[in-house]
């Protein structure tokens, strides 16, 4: 078992695009609009909710239950702990060398692009 060193704690706010390798969630069950949107579309929508949220216009996880196409957003986007390992590669590095409280800029992954807010 891992120990509290080899763990962190992350809420994230996912959003899918054409190249994410399943074109389905929680909000598109049938991909449409997933489909529909470009890396680069959703790089920009992401890059505007992390601005409302470092700004305080936005609360993550409010925004996270809004937006996110991760079924974590029903929870605020929180996945709880996790070690090394368990997410994919670009996610876990970019969690890791997060401090407690602070967001991400975009990370990239299979399953789309995200913003990563470190909670423990």
């Amino acid at each position: 078992m891992a120990s509290k060193e080899d763990q962190v704690k992350a809420s994230h706010i996912l959003i899918k695009h054409q190249g994410s390798r399943r074109k389905a969630s929680w909000k598109d069950p049938d991909g449409r609009i997933i489909s529909a949107t470009t890396k680069e579309a959703a790089i920009e929508r992401l890059r505007s909710i992390r601005e409302d949220i470092v700004t305080g216009k936005a609360r993550f996880e409010e925004v996270a239950g809004r937006e996110s196409d991760c079924s974590s957003a029903k929870r605020g986007g929180d996945l709880g702990p996790f070690g090394r390992g368990q997410m994919q590669k670009p996610f876990e590095e970019a969690t890791f060398a997060l401090r407690v409280g602070e967001i991400s800029d975009i990370v990239e992954t299979d399953s789309g692009v995200h913003i990563i807010l470190r909670t423990g």
